[in-house]
């Protein structure tokens, strides 16, 4: 048996050699195209990083050049810091004031209403005319009451006559009584029949009296002194005693009221302001840019709205030019007085986790963040009670690039001292000296 041939392993395949050469070229470009992007990106990094001026006392490779030098920093900050606007703490007060919805109401208001029926033949009033108590506004025909006038006063003469008869009669039953000539009965019945005649004079003169009324009342006249509204009855038209609309009413607008509501939890701070003088009240356009009048404050309502937790509250103003107008929308703003403490600007004080607080900033120009307990406000100024003493310099504006402890640049001013002798051991750029 003949032992078989050993057979010989194939040689590994390989690729041409031309493959890997095509390849590289491709590969090289792309890592040639990564490495300008990284280095433009970081060129444009580094640029943006750079002052746009060169650091004082800085030359040319000297420390104030490179990504770790002093000339480099926070955008927006210089060699003192960043710039900030300041301003002084005072002592001083705020007012202290409720302002409220209010709306102006007449102290009274009248409807002319006819007291008696008839026609009405005058009406004696311009719609809109400012019109005296007791002035003649308009007429109801008065004839058929005057004639009631005249029976009532002829039937008031006929039981006074009546009466003077009866007197006459019984002075002389009382003589004829003295004489033994008459008997008592007489004497006491005609003393009775005078009694009865007196009584009937008396009622026929409230007769004649509410004749009287009757006619005058023919003469409608004004209750009050005030604006008389549009007239809604006209001349020749019947008009009847308990009318509902009457024929015109009148309101009084000098002075007037403004009533608005103060919270319940200012009921007696109000009180206690009250009971130390007369509290001021200023009536504002709905814009709150105008004044429109000035008043004094009259009292609140004897309970409070369980609905709005709200008390009602009464003002009265002159209203001599005619400022404020019946049921117009005002803004009242009622003073209580002054709350004294440190006045800073509103911008001055800001709110962290921790609570408020302020930007402090010392001779050396350096921000220190200082806690503090603020009160009352305007628009413009902030009380604070606590944390601040008057004229400690705090930051206004740009307090959100602030940190505590920073070094700062007080806008308008001359840079920080520690900044200009750190800048004196390295240099000063050409021209400076």
């Amino acid at each position: 048996m003949n032992p078989e041939p050993p057979t010989t392993p194939a040689p590994p395949s390989f690729p041409p050699p031309s493959a890997p050469r095509s390849r590289w070229p491709g590969r090289l470009l792309v890592l040639a195209l990564i490495a300008a992007l990284v280095g433009g990106a970081w060129w444009l990094v580094q640029r943006t990083k750079a002052p746009a001026t060169p650091a004082a006392g800085a030359s040319a490779g000297g420390p104030g050049h490179g990504p770790g030098g002093p000339g480099f920093g926070p955008p927006g900050a210089g060699p003192g810091g960043t710039t900030v606007g300041t301003a002084r703490a005072e002592q001083g007060g705020l007012p202290v004031v409720v302002d409220a919805l209010g709306t102006v109401t007449p102290p009274i208001t009248a409807t002319l209403v006819p007291q008696v029926s008839g026609v009405l033949t005058e009406v004696l009033f311009e719609e809109g005319q400012m019109v005296k108590k007791g002035q003649v506004l308009a007429r109801i025909d008065a004839r058929s009451y005057e004639q009631s006038l005249a029976q009532a006063r002829g039937q008031r003469a006929k039981d006074e006559a009546q009466l003077a008869a009866a007197r006459v009669t019984l002075a002389r039953y009382q003589t004829l009584w003295e004489q033994d000539s008459i008997a008592r009965q007489d004497v006491d019945t005609q003393a009775a029949l005078v009694k009865q005649l007196e009584g009937v004079v008396e009622a026929g003169r409230a007769s004649e009296r509410a004749a009287e009324l009757n006619v005058g009342f023919a003469s409608i006249r004004a209750p009050i002194s005030g604006r008389i509204g549009l007239r809604a009855v006209d001349p020749g038209n019947l008009v009847s005693s308990g009318s509902a609309t009457g024929i015109a009413t009148i309101t009084q607008v000098t002075p007037i009221d403004v009533v608005f509501s103060v919270p319940q939890d200012l009921v007696q701070p109000v009180l206690a302001a009250q009971r130390r003088g007369t509290l001021p009240v200023v009536a504002l356009d709905r814009g709150r840019s105008q004044t429109l009048a000035e008043g004094r404050f009259l009292t609140l309502d004897n309970q409070i709205n369980t609905a709005t937790g709200t008390v009602r509250a009464k003002a009265r103003f002159a209203n001599d030019d005619g400022a404020l107008f019946p049921n117009q929308f005002v803004n009242a703003r009622l003073e209580l007085g002054q709350e004294q403490g440190v006045l800073v600007p509103v911008t001055a004080v800001r709110t962290g986790p921790q609570g408020d607080y302020v930007y402090v900033v010392d001779e050396e120009r350096v921000a220190h963040m200082r806690p503090v307990v603020r009160g009352i406000a305007t628009a413009e100024r902030v009380l604070v009670r606590e944390g601040l003493q008057p004229g400690e310099q705090v930051v206004t504006e740009g307090g959100d690039r602030v940190k505590d402890g920073s070094r700062v640049q007080l806008a308008g001013g001359a840079p920080a001292q520690g900044a200009a002798r750190a800048g004196e051991g390295q240099g000063a750029p050409a021209g400076t000296r």
